[in-house]
């Protein structure tokens, strides 16, 4: 689809808009929107991606928090009668309340900004949530799928992992948008579990022991969590507690939690 130039991205927004349409399309065939699914589209832009969401005839709703492109919006695809468009911020959206009984399909190309906790904000809903596809700037892709011992390893991609199986599927260069971002892009799949492999018995402790423990990445687990949690205790569960803690899976860093959980609890 080609540029509109009634509207100049907005540095404060964050926006790129994509503008290649080989790009577009392997983005909705990664996608594959069927007509009796429900997707929701985070941050349409120009309706680059939009208009072959439309297309496939799937119940699409729209979040968009510039004022200046919802009239563009409307003036392109409010015609449809699968379209539905919600002005707001997606960080503060309500999407169970959207998906009511439902299970909906999320599509976004994030603003870099807000990428990180636009994810913890959709993670918060994984229930109601069959998939979500996000451009996202490259490195926070590598950092969604890194494992155990990578230097990108952390409290993100735990956490996504925790709630999902991700899928780094392609990456998109700079030359693909206007204006030209200044990082590379990647397209990612995030598929929730129906049945968590790792459950914590309380994720908010969960969450706190991540933070704790890669807030100095570079320290041992005994220094970083000494706060909450005995070395004596870490080596007890069978983790060294000399290790670093990019060295960690998901399960050890939840049977930590569990056994601070349950320590505070008696």
């Amino acid at each position: 689809m080609a540029m509109t130039q009634q509207h100049r991205a907005r540095k404060r927004f964050g926006q790129n808009f994509l503008h290649d349409q080989g790009i577009i399309s392997r983005i909705v065939r990664a996608i594959g929107p069927r007509p009796d699914q429900r997707l929701l589209e985070i941050g349409p832009g120009q309706g680059a991606i939009t208009s072959e969401l439309v297309d496939s005839g799937c119940h699409l709703d729209v979040i968009e928090l510039d004022r200046d492109l919802l009239p563009i919006l409307m003036d392109k695809f409010g015609d449809q009668d699968n379209f539905h468009l919600h002005e707001g911020d997606a960080l503060k959206f309500d999407i169970p309340a959207l998906a009511g009984d439902n299970r909906l399909r999320v599509v976004g190309n994030l603003p870099y900004n807000i990428s990180t906790p636009l994810i913890f904000h959709l993670l918060s809903a994984h229930q109601c949530i069959d998939d979500m596809h996000f451009m996202l700037q490259k490195e926070v892709v590598d950092r969604l799928a890194a494992q155990p011992g990578s230097k990108t390893y952390g409290r993100l991609g735990i956490m996504a992992q925790y709630y999902c199986h991700i899928d780094a599927l392609f990456e998109v260069p700079p030359e693909c948008f206007s204006p030209r971002p200044k990082v590379q892009s990647a397209i990612v799949r995030l598929t929730p579990h129906r049945e968590l492999p790792c459950p914590a018995d309380n994720v908010t402790v969960l969450q706190n022991i991540l933070r704790e423990a890669f807030n100095q990445r570079r320290k041992t687990l005994r220094n970083t969590l000494k706060s909450v949690i005995s070395a004596d205790q870490i080596d007890a569960l069978g983790i060294d507690s000399g290790s670093r803690p990019e060295r960690l899976s998901l399960a050890e860093f939840v049977q930590i939690a569990n056994h601070v959980h349950h320590t505070a609890t008696q």
